[in-house]
């Protein structure tokens, strides 16, 4: 069940958009009844606590995703920043934005925002706690960092693909919780997550250490929102770098772990039926004796060996 606070926000969304574009007010209204959807279904698949907590993260994060990665591709399709990537840092800085960008980075600041009191709402178990709050932290951080030193462009391109790499990993383990033999999702997500990593570090070595670099200011304003200075670039390309040296890590780790599960899970099986094979072929041979004499199936005695005389 969702709180107060993600209410309050589609609402004000839904005010805003009302006013603005009727169009993004359908799609809101779309998000807020689908949000509703993964309750439904845990109800049915009767799963145990842990599993039921991660199901209603996935559900939730799923549509999220999904409806930021449609909002996301929209606004790159319109504004034509995937064909020309020099419009990354063309004509920096980015101070005045279009309407439907600096909604989408609205939007996304709220909704992280959110999601920090509502730990505590949805009572989540401790354990979970330290994990969402690392990468809630994260997207806080990266999304206002982009947002305040006019980076927007390279933003939302990296926003929207790893979006697309976070909403199929859910939907994969959405489909895992329904059926624990669906696990073709999980392969092609660990190919995009690669993928998606080599995309940012290139963009972002591109951007920061060729484009913004040819075009350096050299004065600093915050008043007109030139942070095109060494200093700046070296501390964003190194806090890139780093964060996606840290999830490949986890990354790696997790496919570590799943790596070892399978191997102990086929060990047990395997001693199983070796051990199988073996008691049926010593069963014959314990059946043929009976209080210390040998027995035949046929009832006849067994042929008695004749003594040799010396």
């Amino acid at each position: 069940m969702r709180t107060p606070c993600l209410a309050w926000l589609w609402a004000s969304c839904w005010g805003l958009c009302s006013r603005s574009q009727p169009s993004m007010s359908s799609s809101l209204l779309l998000c807020s009844t689908t949000l509703r959807t993964p309750l439904k279904i845990n109800r049915r698949l009767h799963l145990s606590k842990t599993k039921h907590s991660k199901f209603n993260e996935s559900g939730q994060l799923a549509f999220f995703y999904l409806f930021s990665f449609a909002w996301g591709a929209s606004i790159l399709t319109a504004e034509e920043f995937m064909t020309n990537p020099t419009l990354l840092w063309k004509d920096y800085p980015h101070s005045r934005m279009f309407f439907q960008v600096k909604f989408f980075y609205v939007c996304q600041i709220a909704y992280w925002l959110h999601a920090l009191p509502e730990l505590y709402f949805q009572k989540i178990r401790k354990e979970d706690i330290p994990r969402q709050l690392y990468y809630i932290c994260l997207y806080i951080a990266h999304i206002c960092g982009a947002y305040v030193l006019n980076l927007q462009r390279l933003g939302l391109i990296l926003l929207v693909s790893h979006y697309l790499v976070e909403l199929i990993f859910h939907a994969s383990r959405l489909f895992y919780f329904s059926d624990e033999n669906k696990q073709k999702g999980f392969t092609f997500w660990a190919l995009l997550f690669v993928m998606a990593r080599l995309l940012t570090l290139t963009l972002s070595v591109l951007t920061f250490g060729f484009g913004l670099a040819r075009v350096e200011n050299p004065g600093f304003s915050i008043a007109d929102g030139n942070f095109n200075v060494l200093t700046v670039r070296i501390s964003c390309l190194a806090a890139i770098c780093l964060t996606q040296a840290w999830m490949m890590w986890k990354f790696i780790n997790f496919q570590l772990k799943k790596w070892r599960e399978h191997i102990q899970n086929q060990i047990p099986k395997k001693k199983i039926t070796y051990t199988k094979s073996k008691s049926t072929k010593k069963e014959p041979n314990r059946a043929n004796f009976v209080n210390g004499a040998v027995k035949l199936e046929d009832g006849a005695s067994p042929r008695t060996r004749k003594s040799k005389v010396l």
